[in-house]
């Protein structure tokens, strides 16, 4: 069992209207889906956006496209017109969210190499 952050293998998109945010989270697969609808609950995302999420937050599964929907309401002090924050549109709520870290069973970690980018080879000469 590994630890990992949800940016290391899943996507993000992230927006908004008024003073609600809504965040989806792709899974790279249907095995890795199931693990986020398991781990990554309502209660786990507004713990983890609490700093700026006040409201409530909502999950809603999208299982054709293997993503999970937050909505979380109160979410940008009061809406873009109103808003003394410097990201009234809630779009760093994705790559927030991505910070989240799940416990992935060794027999996934596998197919999570293959979703990295390779590693640029070493010179000689860089030491």
């Amino acid at each position: 069992m590994a630890r990992l952050r949800l940016g290391e293998f899943c996507q993000a998109r992230s927006g908004d209207k008024a003073d609600v945010a809504n965040v989806a989270v792709f899974a790279p697969t249907e095995a890795t889906y199931a693990l986020l609808c398991d781990q990554v609950t309502a209660e786990r995302v507004a713990a983890h956006l609490s700093a700026l999420v006040h409201g409530t937050v909502v999950r809603y599964e999208a299982r054709n496209v293997w993503a999970l929907n937050f909505v979380c309401t109160q979410a940008l002090g009061g809406g873009g017109p109103r808003t003394l924050r410097c990201d009234m549109l809630g779009k760093t709520l994705g790559p927030n969210l991505l910070r989240l870290q799940i416990d992935v069973p060794d027999e996934l970690l596998s197919e999570f190499e293959l979703l990295r980018p390779p590693r640029p080879a070493r010179s000689a000469s860089s030491g």
